[in-house]
């Protein structure tokens, strides 16, 4: 077998044979590998003449003429197009108002800068394109604020873990309205909450955030009934349900009992569908309204969310890999007459999602009508289940025969499988980029802002075979200049700011480039050191990045001062002993070093309260336009929302507050701290202005 024609295939198709790993170490990814990893491309390479077959297709796609469905460009820019036009060409352009041009390309190929910013249509020879006219950066805090430099400030929180009375035993979408009322009230800018996709209305054993169904749609537990159709109509419902004893104990429930509280919530929202749906309700012509704007996408979901009930129901199971070849396809006539054979089911999950757009949409007015600057901040997940909505509905743009995951580092010497599969960078422009747009725009809708998880997947992503090890991957590149260029659009069409997960091996130069647009990275504070015990200064923390003080995946300040993630990781048997010994060393430098940091800047600390007041202090003092502090800092909680590495035995995505939601704020603890960030972000105003 020619090594030559497989490395060619890979390097064609955009796979990296060569990376270096965490330890700054060159790496090459086995021939055999490659092979496994581009049969998940849908370009096999078994043999000679796999190889030989699937290289030509892809020279031949590449080197034709054929013109994609779309190119981007950046504003003021030339667009290159003498690839596949004459010089000189008539070009007719029909703007996104409808408006006509009629421009020429010059002596080169090039389409003059003229075109003003969105999606425009060309005309050129009998030929058709959009070209996206993209500004040179994304909407940015310093677009948003009255006085620069903007040093803004706001809170961050898992939407589940929040109390309040009635819920269900879940925070959901009135309760982070309630949320927003009160930090808006104390100043706060922002409010960033856990990602909010749906999530399978079937399988409620599977609720990480992070491992979502459909990034298109949002997860219908989270829907606010009340807010929509009031207290009565809902109680009303309750009763006829038999709800109300099984409702009142998840409520008391410390950790959330996501199937129990699942299964509670659908059925509450079926007997008020099933009101809803009886003669002429007076919120009928919104949601009617709601459904005919959401299209194609919607509707695709609410179909599959019927087909993987039904499934599940005669032994098929939940992945639609595994239903008959008939229900593969979107657009196939069975499924067609499925749909139509129950059309109050498709109706019932189309109706779930609009009471979800509808509650978001009030808790970001919430936000916004109370004074926050940016309001809402969405999380966007880094991929979506193969085995979901999204990837059904999108074969061509997702790969769902590869999974997302981390070559082994230092932390995770096995690596790291995620369980979730990635956009296609050759199907994403097949399809004009379809996918990643919708996407951007479905989670832009009712936020300011926007967090994308793993934001080096905007460059790269280390992607797995199925039934593979995490270490038998390889990184396959992404149209960077593209996807930012796009985002920078839709970022600027929304007026929503844009945050980027850097966290882990950053690829060089990327950092700079997602500046370049605007694109905020992150600074965690136990991050932030030069070496075990040296944490930078205050004024070497970059004014490109926001600043917090944790993360979900972290031990929030209290924990870490007390070593409870490292206590996590000895009970769950996931560090051996030597291991184990080196952590909890170098945390105790960790430890000496961060209160000598602090105590440098804010004298003496006589205990760990006084070192988190500290800690939010520094944070709050940085050059950061946006300081985030998760409300468990606030509150001085010591366990964390999520342990990386663990799917049992640490319960993930399933802790709760105390305290109701209206009352958070008001406790001694988190109402000092938010007074301190806010003076420290005023200082910090003072002195940079």
């Amino acid at each position: 077998m020619s090594e030559t024609a497989l490395h060619r295939l890979a390097a064609r198709v955009g796979l990296s044979r060569d990376w270096i790993d965490a330890n700054a170490r060159p790496q090459r990814v086995s021939n055999d590998v490659l092979r496994n990893v581009l049969e998940g491309l849908g370009h096999p390479a078994a043999d000679e003449n796999a190889i030989q077959a699937s290289l030509r297709a892809v020279e031949a796609a590449e080197d034709s003429e054929h013109l994609p469905p779309l190119l981007t460009v950046e504003l003021g820019q030339p667009l290159a197009l003498g690839r596949y036009f004459s010089a000189n060409s008539t070009v007719r352009c029909t703007l996104e108002d409808n408006s006509q041009r009629t421009l020429t390309l010059d002596n080169q190929g090039r389409l003059p800068a003229e075109l003003p910013l969105g999606y425009h249509a060309l005309e050129i020879d009998g030929r058709t394109c959009t070209v996206a006219v993209a500004p040179s950066r994304c909407y940015s805090l310093a677009d948003s604020v009255a006085q620069p430099p903007p040093r803004c400030w706001g809170l961050a929180v898992q939407l589940y873990s929040l109390r309040r009375t009635g819920d269900g035993g879940y925070g959901d979408c009135l309760a982070l309205e309630q949320l927003a009322r009160t930090a808006a009230e104390r100043g706060a800018d922002a409010l960033a909450i856990s990602p909010i996709h749906a999530l399978s209305a079937i399988d409620q054993e599977h609720y990480s955030p992070y491992s979502p169904s459909s990034r298109l749609l949002l997860n219908t537990l989270y829907a606010s009934p009340t807010a929509l159709f009031g207290e009565r109509a809902v109680r009303m419902a309750i009763e006829a349900c038999g709800l109300e004893q099984v409702l009142e104990d998840l409520e008391q429930q410390p950790l959330v009992d996501w199937p129990r509280a699942a299964a509670a919530r659908l059925r509450l929202l079926e007997a008020l569908y099933q009101d809803f749906s009886q003669g002429d309700h007076p919120l009928r012509k919104d949601f009617d309204s709601y459904r005919a704007a959401a299209g194609q996408a919607l509707e695709h979901h609410c179909r599959f969310e019927v087909l993987q009930a039904q499934a599940v129901e005669h032994g098929l199971g939940a992945d639609w890999r595994n239903w008959p070849r008939a229900w593969h396809d979107p657009y196939h006539p069975e499924v067609e007459a499925f749909a139509n054979a129950y059309p109050a089911k498709v109706e019932f999950h189309a109706f779930c999602q609009w009471l979800t757009q509808r509650s978001l949409q009030r808790a970001q007015k919430a936000a916004r009508g109370n004074g926050m600057t940016i309001g809402l901040i969405a999380d966007l997940a880094v991929g979506a289940d193969g085995a979901g909505s999204q990837a059904w509905s999108r074969q061509d743009e997702l790969l769902a025969n590869l999974k997302v995951g981390a070559p082994p580092d230092i932390l995770n010497r096995s690596g790291q499988d995620w369980g979730i599969c990635a956009f296609s960078p050759e199907g994403l422009k097949r399809n004009g980029y379809r996918a990643f747009i919708e996407m951007l725009r479905a989670n832009l809708a009712h936020a300011g802002g926007l967090r994308i998880d793993h934001v080096m997947g905007l460059r790269r992503l280390w992607l797995i075979p199925r039934g593979a090890k995490p270490s038998e991957g390889a990184y396959l590149n992404y149209p960077l200049d593209d996807l930012l260029r796009l985002l920078a659009l839709e970022s600027v069409r929304h007026q929503a700011v844009i945050l980027g997960e850097d966290l882990g091996t950053v690829p060089e130069g990327l950092r700079e480039q997602l500046a370049d647009k605007a694109v905020l990275g992150m600074r965690v504070l136990p991050f932030e050191q030069t070496q075990p015990g040296h944490f930078k200064p205050i004024l070497d923390w970059p004014d490109s990045a926001l600043a917090t003080t944790g993360t979900h995946d972290l031990a929030p300040l209290a924990g870490w001062l007390e070593n409870r993630d490292i206590d996590w990781f000895h009970r769950l048997h996931l560090i051996d002993a030597a291991n184990e010994l080196h952590w909890r060393h170098d945390r105790q430098k960790e430890h000496n070093g961060l209160r000598r940091t602090l105590e440098a800047n804010y004298g003496p600390l006589p205990d760990n309260d006084a070192v988190i007041d500290a800690a939010i202090r520094y944070v709050g003092h940085t050059r950061a336009p946006l300081v985030l502090v998760p409300l468990e800092d606030l509150l001085g909680c010591d366990e964390q929302p999520n342990l990386p590495g663990t799917t049992a035995g640490h319960p993930n995505w399933r802790r709760r507050f105390a305290l109701p939601v209206r009352e958070l704020l008001d406790d001694e603890d988190a109402a000092r701290r938010l007074e301190l960030l806010a003076q420290a972000r005023e200082q910090a105003w003072e002195r940079d202005r």
